[in-house]
């Protein structure tokens, strides 16, 4: 090849035993053959190249091309770190699924399993890629099932209006194999995001339901407005009021009857409701909040604009369904957030 000839300072090539031949023996071969063009010379075949030989040469191609693939392989999946993909249970051990995931296998240990969820030998499943990292062995893709992402993903997967950037998913909080609340916002004025999620009869979101085991969700409207994302993050209660508190503290007002429902059986619902808005959230029911007042305990929002009432709180149908108060409301001290006028709320 010319990318191997050496020039000399005189411009000449150096003369290698391996690419050159001298031109009188070239011309013994190829008579009309001139300096500097090439020539094709026959390959002598070795009698005794044997079987052996043969099949050590064979396991070196095709160990090469081992390689080739595991490369390849490797440079895909990590390109699709933090994408979703569909996997094969091959075998199942202790520690960990192994899966198929196409031109490589992929790892799922049992910290990324969903709590309680059997796996079984065929059984097709989704996938988030969490890492792709590359080993003596090969290629290593360490997937998850409980990653918080694989609920978007598998919601883009299901609402084109995701990926036609008519709607966008803002938050997710999420309790692998008992419940996710997953905040969604419209991006372009007609396009309602709940119902957008939820699909016709519920098809988009029992779809989701369903390849994570049954985990429930709540689809939940997002509002740039804390105390209405709160109140909206708390459904299915009904709130009553939100007051804003300084360091992302907020007072959650929720009638006596709507108590258990807001706070969730163990704690769950207003836990999901504080990692999915950032809040921290304090639930008070109306008759702990007119003790409090009682005894001069209740705290003051920052600011008048930071107290909200019911009425001026904006849900969903599928969230907390808040509705405006008929008539004023007894003892609990609040104020409008248009005017400074004083209000009471039962």
């Amino acid at each position: 090849a010319k990318s191997d000839e050496i020039i000399e300072e005189n411009g000449k090539v150096r003369f290698n035993s391996e690419r050159h031949i001298l031109i009188d023996e070239a011309k013994i071969l190829e008579p009309t053959i001139k300096a500097g063009e090439e020539i094709m010379l026959p390959l002598e075949s070795k009698e005794n190249f044997g079987r052996i030989a043969a099949q050590t040469a064979k396991q070196v191609i095709l160990q090469k091309i081992k390689e080739v693939e595991k490369e390849e392989a490797f440079k895909e999946f990590k390109d699709k770190e933090g994408e979703v993909v569909s996997g094969i249970v091959q075998r199942i051990e202790p520690g960990a699924v192994f899966l198929d995931i196409g031109r490589t296998s992929a790892v799922l240990p049992r910290k990324e399993q969903i709590y309680n969820e059997q796996y079984r030998p065929g059984q097709r499943i989704k996938l988030f890629i969490l890492e792709a990292e590359q080993t003596s062995k090969g290629p290593q893709i360490l997937v998850s099932r409980i990653y918080p992402k694989l609920v978007s993903k598998l919601f883009e997967l299901e609402v084109p209006e995701i990926g036609a950037k008519q709607l966008e998913i803002k938050s997710i909080a999420r309790e692998p194999g008992l419940r996710s609340k997953v905040a969604v916002a419209a991006l372009e004025d007609g396009i309602d995001p709940i119902g957008a999620l939820v699909g016709q009869r519920g098809t988009r979101i029992l779809a989701v339901i369903n390849e994570l085991a049954g985990e429930k969700i709540d689809v939940i409207e997002w509002n740039e407005k804390p105390e209405k994302f709160i109140a909206n993050a708390l459904s299915p209660a009904k709130v009553l009021e939100i007051r804003a508190m300084p360091k992302n503290k907020a007072i959650a007002i929720i009638q006596d009857d709507q108590l258990s429902l807001a706070i969730g059986k163990e704690g769950q619902n207003v836990r999901l409701a504080a990692k999915l808005t950032g809040w921290k959230i304090d639930i008070k029911s109306v008759s702990q909040v007119e003790q409090e007042m009682k005894e001069g305990k209740m705290p003051e929002a920052e600011t008048d604009e930071e107290i909200i009432e019911a009425g001026n709180l904006s849900v969903g149908e599928e969230t907390a369904e808040i509705a405006k108060p008929k008539k004023p409301r007894k003892k609990v001290a609040a104020k409008k957030t248009a005017t400074d006028e004083e209000a009471t709320t039962e």
